[in-house]
């Protein structure tokens, strides 16, 4: 991977950032990554606001897998690595790095994003924008691939949720950090307060709209797996679904 390749960024975790624990939200650090991703294609000439004039289209983020060596703290200024690798017809993956001040991986990221047709909502080959990546030699932050993501057990409801102005974007859907914060709210306090998250996986599988109202429904699989799900719970359809590796603290 040559020095090109990468887009750095620096962050500093400030109070608003972080949770009780005053350690970086998994939402916070979701916003972060999209915030990198959109610095580094506005660095390619090909930013949000030309994609949406020229091209009517938008990066939306179907799957990611973040592996967490260290939960950054408040006060600590971090930096975020992230490079494209070579795209296929439809999807761009996105890898990602975060390391704290004196050089050390905090957390690795690997990511999947497709090309969407703002106005007619469809996914777009990603032929559909000329942008030329200055590509290395296609390193991986976390080997392996985005596979699917599926469990036998049964899931209970965790709770509801009804989508409002506070949690879309400028697409106009439900903001990807906002699906993490839906997520950690299916548990306890007390439950974040025994545990921390090692690995999280997220797979965006259908858009969601303000007014709409989201079942979340979760089930634990041995000690340390759970899977989570997002329902939209008046048309039954699976808005996305997750696993994240648990341990006790």
């Amino acid at each position: 991977m040559t020095s090109a390749s990468i887009y750095k960024k620096d962050y500093h975790v400030d109070w608003g950032d972080v949770d009780f624990k005053k350690e970086l939200k998994l939402s916070t650090l979701f916003s972060f990554f999209q915030d990198a991703s959109s610095m580094a294609s506005e660095e390619l000439g090909f930013g949000i606001e030309h994609l949406q004039q020229d091209f009517g289209v938008a990066w939306v983020l179907m799957k990611i897998r973040v592996d967490i060596v260290r939960n950054p703290k408040v006060g600590e200024t971090i930096t975020i690595e992230t490079w494209p690798l070579e795209p296929g017809k439809i999807a761009c993956d996105r890898d990602f790095i975060v390391r704290d001040g004196d050089s050390n991986i905090l957390i690795r990221a690997i990511s999947s994003w497709v090309i969407m047709d703002m106005h007619e909502r469809k996914i777009k080959r990603t032929s559909t924008v000329p942008i030329v990546y200055p590509f290395g030699e296609n390193e991986r932050a976390i080997e392996g691939k985005l596979g699917k993501l599926k469990v036998e057990e049964p899931l209970e409801v965790a709770y509801q949720k009804m989508i409002g102005y506070s949690d879309i974007d400028f697409n106009g859907h439900l903001n990807n950090s906002k699906y993490v914060d839906y997520m950690m709210d299916c548990f306890q306090v007390e439950e974040h307060q025994k545990y921390k998250v090692k690995s999280i996986e997220v797979h965006f599988t259908n858009e969601a709209f303000p007014g709409e109202v989201m079942a979340l429904q979760k089930v634990m699989v041995g000690q340390e797996e759970v899977y989570i799900e997002g329902k939209n719970d008046q048309s039954e359809k699976v808005i996305f679904k997750s696993k994240l590796i648990i341990e006790e603290v």
